[in-house]
């Protein structure tokens, strides 16, 4: 019998992959409809003609650049604020040993088990204390570091060898020059998953900003998009549009990370 050029399991991932990539589709495919096709019931699965007339209205809005930039660097300062206090957290974790070390690592797990809501409401109030409510700050200082970054980089320093570092030890390189010199140059796939996860959280949060920001010129991306959808009539054209243009940047960040982001779950798994 003659060995397939593939696994065998291609014959389940192939159909789950595309299930999972049609509201995709069907968003890229409605994004040049007209509203009426897309209101049209029974809904056409293809549109008569390609209608760009969302792309217009989206672009030709004044404030759309205002909010791409917003999202940009609302998710920039929190991807490379991770990458740095997540790294050096995660660090102390696996090779720092101080007293109470493991219940701080517990009570900071915990967190991530809390439900946004719960915690909404004193942050606020600890936002407005700061004077940040309807500023780009209120968006940025709650997501400067995570609990699952920390946690992320602790598992994946706990996989690699000590020897690394003990060698740099002995040549006198203090903690943090081993850090930046030796260790994080080793942890490239954690890197990339960390920034691709929470540019993708941060670039895609809409209730946080929905509760922080109240003018028009600090919304992001996705508050901004809210204001196409009015109480009597919706661009929908225009919102699909939009959000086609929402996704392209995280699609193509997570498509030039994912073999690092897929090797750094391998290796990291649940070890220490």
């Amino acid at each position: 019998m003659k060995r397939l050029p593939f696994s065998p399991w291609h014959f389940v991932l192939a159909p789950l992959a595309l299930l999972f990539a049609l509201p995709l589709l069907w968003l890229l495919v409605s994004s040049v409809m007209s509203n009426a096709e897309i209101n049209r019931f029974p809904p056409a699965l293809f549109p008569s003609q390609i209608d760009l007339d969302g792309y217009r209205f989206v672009l030709g809005n004044a404030l759309f650049p205002r909010w791409f930039g917003n999202s940009l660097l609302v998710s920039t300062v929190a991807v490379t604020a991770n990458l740095v206090l997540g790294s050096l957290g995660g660090y102390a974790f696996a090779r720092m040993r101080f007293a109470g070390s493991r219940v701080l690592l517990g009570l900071m797990l915990a967190t991530m088990v809390i439900p946004f809501q719960l915690t909404m409401i004193p942050t606020f109030l600890v936002m407005k204390q700061l004077g940040l409510i309807d500023t780009l700050g209120a968006l940025i200082v709650p997501s400067l570091v995570t609990p699952f970054s920390v946690f992320l980089f602790r598992q994946f320093f706990v996989s690699l060898p000590r020897e690394l570092e003990e060698a740099a030890w002995i040549d006198g390189c203090g903690r943090l020059r081993i850090l930046v010199s030796i260790v994080l140059p080793l942890a490239r796939p954690a890197l990339s998953t960390v920034a691709v996860l929470t540019f993708l959280s941060t670039w895609n949060d809409l209730t946080w900003p929905l509760i922080a920001i109240n003018h028009d010129t600090n919304y992001t991306l996705q508050l901004g998009l809210t204001t196409f959808q009015g109480q009597h009539h919706t661009q929908w054209a225009a919102v699909m549009a939009g959000n086609v243009i929402t996704v392209l940047p995280v699609l193509l960040g997570f498509l030039l990370a994912q073999k690092a982001f897929i090797r750094s779950l391998a290796s990291s798994g649940l070890k220490g």
